[in-house]
């Protein structure tokens, strides 16, 4: 049986800039080797659009798995999600159930909810929503197909 190759894609400028310390592909690499994945590469990169979308085609070409982190809070400047929409040619939208799971939490911390909050619920429509129990924004699971009913990057691929 084949080891699935892994590859970490790590997105900020906080962390190419040592603002932030990158716990996040440590806690993976871990994770991921001590079930059996090979990981192949890691590879941080800033908050660019076409730093982006070329990151996820090379990570593409080379891995089975690929795990992303960073771009998920509630920032002004955050491109991750709309780069996976775009990727993955679909659209960006209000994601019912995650609102209402980011509705909740500020609910239980007496905290209104502000707009900036409530776009963590904004999920790409092609991807599943995995639950975030520990914060606010959801995580993201997509799937490469080949056969849709609808001619989508997604079934573009190999």
């Amino acid at each position: 049986m084949k080891t699935a190759v892994v590859e970490l894609l790590m997105i900020g400028d906080e962390l190419l800039f040592g603002q932030t310390l990158d716990t996040n592909s440590y806690w993976m690499g871990s994770a991921m080797s001590a079930a059996g994945f090979k990981i192949k590469r890691k590879t941080t990169i800033g908050d660019r659009e076409e730093e982006i979308l070329t990151a996820l085609a090379e990570a593409e070409s080379r891995a089975d798995i690929i795990l992303i982190t960073g771009g998920l809070g509630p920032t002004t400047d955050d491109l991750t999600k709309p780069c996976l929409a775009k990727y993955f040619n679909c659209e960006l939208e209000i994601h019912p159930e995650a609102l209402e799971e980011v509705t909740a939490f500020f609910k239980s911390r007496g905290r209104e909810l502000t707009e900036i909050n409530r776009q963590q619920a904004a999920l790409p429509s092609y991807c599943e929503k995995i639950t975030n129990a520990l914060g606010t924004a959801p995580g993201m699971w997509f799937e490469k197909i080949t056969k849709c009913s609808s001619p989508c990057r997604v079934c573009l691929m190999k």
